[in-house]
């Protein structure tokens, strides 16, 4: 049931009663003054469709905190903390002097009713609603995009540490797994709390660990009970499967089928990082930054600094790439914009999508990469893909080859090369210079050759310290780490995250509500 206002608050009310000592300009203040009007009752009905049951805490109180707390960066018994304490607090929530606020879980529950709602966005949208009536961003056409990488909030593991996790879960989560692990696992007492106690720096008796770990995970995989598994227990029987797997591999001496294994000496695509939360990831942001958790993917109004759209995603995966989310971020804009965004976002198909919608694009191309040192680039190639051919600098015109997978086309150069007087700047392969063209390769081209222009090259520049001040915003009070596990919960804290960060960019503009409509005035402070 959704609770309602109580009338008179416990104590005096803090807003009427202490106005004076809330800073003018705060978003303290300001949601003090609007918090009926930012979050109405009604915007939250549907997340209590009971009329049984004991009455919720109103949710606008409920919605208020979470915004403070999002943009303040604390727990959620901090938050409480601050409810009852702080005066600002009090005030912006509705709170009399000597409430004494309320058990933080209610404000896991409050998100979690979120989470699962039609609409778990819901306050970033309205925040983004009051940003449309200002009309801040009428005639503001551009639209600048990038990425963070947000850490996870639990500890990276080790691949023995991650398989007896997953095995723990099994037991703990699956019908039957208790009794199939107490007849077929050996390698270790999993009712132990601790590592199995062996001598860490003996590579033999490491190996040797590792191979009866994984032999119990595929002798309990293979014994539980035929059965139809609920959410949980299948989600730890997928996750034991894969951790047994990605970081092991036949043992040296041994084909695969012996059942021996060993610590594998690569590291498996898109690696599961930790059991506690299976969704983080391992992250290269580029050659020297290395870190585990999520991609926060924001679209930015640079002029005004305001979040347009943000989501939270993986952190490795073709899907979770900047190019692959950027299209969604740009989904609910209205007309033709200029977009601007690094590298990430030069991909050929994003090009070709932003392009087809009628936007124009600056966006920085991706670095060619050359075969030889100050050798020839693509660029260096005559390639006419309406007739399919390549010619080399040298002037060797031959027939591009099919379409493979992925659309990309070859051009193979082989014996022309053995001759060519051209061979050091172009190829160092025995067989001669294999071209590979992109399906899109006129598209990317002739954005290489745009960002050489002067005025294309100022209009990066000028509007890129803004998009990276915004990130700075968005990390900041440490929120580089995030609170929570999973994509689905992060994402709905970076949304909130967002929609605090634009209420406290507005209340900086001089956001006003005037004759029932937001209006942006001259800013007091």
């Amino acid at each position: 049931m959704q609770g309602e206002w109580a009338g008179e608050p416990v104590g005096p009310d803090v807003w009427e009663t202490c106005r004076e000592l809330i800073p003018t300009g705060s978003v303290f203040a300001f949601v003090a003054e609007h918090r009926e009007v930012l979050f109405p009752a009604g915007m939250f009905a549907d997340m209590y469709p009971s009329r049984n049951g004991r009455p919720s805490l109103p949710p606008q109180v409920l919605a208020a905190t979470v915004v403070l707390q999002a943009l303040h960066g604390l727990s959620d018994f901090e938050t409480v903390q601050e409810l009852r304490c702080d005066l600002r607090w009090k005030a912006a929530c509705g709170l009399g002097l000597l409430d004494t606020a309320f058990d933080p879980s209610l404000l896991t529950y409050f998100r979690r009713r979120l989470r699962h709602s039609q609409d778990p966005s819901r306050i970033f949208a309205k925040v983004r609603e009051v940003v449309a009536a200002t009309g801040v961003l009428k005639g503001k056409h551009r639209r600048a995009l990038d990425s963070t990488v947000l850490d996870d909030a639990v500890a990276t593991q080790d691949t023995v540490t991650q398989i007896i996790s997953a095995i723990r879960r099994v037991i703990r989560e699956v019908p039957g797994g208790r009794e199939t692990a107490a007849e077929h696992c050996t390698a270790h007492d999993y009712a132990d709390p601790g590592k199995p106690k062996i001598a860490w720096d003996d590579e033999a008796a490491r190996n040797a660990l590792i191979d009866a770990l994984v032999t119990d995970a595929l002798n309990l995989l293979g014994h539980l009970p035929e059965q139809q598994l609920g959410e949980q227990a299948a989600d730890a029987v997928g996750l034991l499967a894969l951790v047994a797997g990605q970081d092991v591999e036949p043992a040296e001496d041994s084909d695969g089928r012996d059942g021996r294994w060993r610590i594998a000496k690569r590291t498996a695509k898109n690696r599961v990082v930790s059991t506690i939360d299976p969704d983080a990831r391992h992250i290269h942001k580029n050659r020297t930054r290395h870190q585990e958790g999520f991609k926060g993917h924001v679209s930015i109004e640079p002029e005004t600094g305001l979040f347009t759209a943000v989501a939270l995603t993986g952190g490795s995966g073709a899907s979770n790439h900047e190019a692959a989310v950027a299209a969604d971020l740009l989904a609910d804009e209205e007309g033709e914009l200029t977009v601007l965004g690094d590298a990430a976002y030069g991909t050929g198909d994003l090009r070709m999508r932003l392009q087809t919608d009628g936007h124009t694009l600056v966006i920085k191309p991706p670095p060619l990469r050359q075969t030889i040192p100050g050798g020839f680039t693509i660029d260096d190639f005559r390639i006419d893909t309406t007739a399919a051919t390549a010619t080399c600098p040298a002037g060797h015109t031959i027939t591009l080859g099919r379409p493979q997978t992925g659309g990309n086309r070859q051009a193979q150069f082989k014996t022309l090369c053995r001759t060519c007087p051209l061979r050091e700047r172009c190829t160092t392969s025995k067989t001669g210079r294999t071209l590979t063209v992109h399906p899109q390769h006129a598209l990317l081209t002739t954005a290489r050759r745009a960002a050489t222009d002067p005025n294309w090259q100022a209009e990066y520049r000028r509007w890129r310290p803004p998009v990276e001040r915004a990130i700075a915003w968005l990390v900041a009070r440490g929120s580089r780490r995030v609170p929570y596990r999973g994509v689905i919960k992060n994402d709905t804290w970076l949304h909130h995250r967002a929609a605090a960060l634009n209420l406290r960019r507005l209340i900086n503009l001089g956001l006003t509500r005037t004759d029932n409509t937001w209006t942006l005035a001259p800013a007091t402070t």
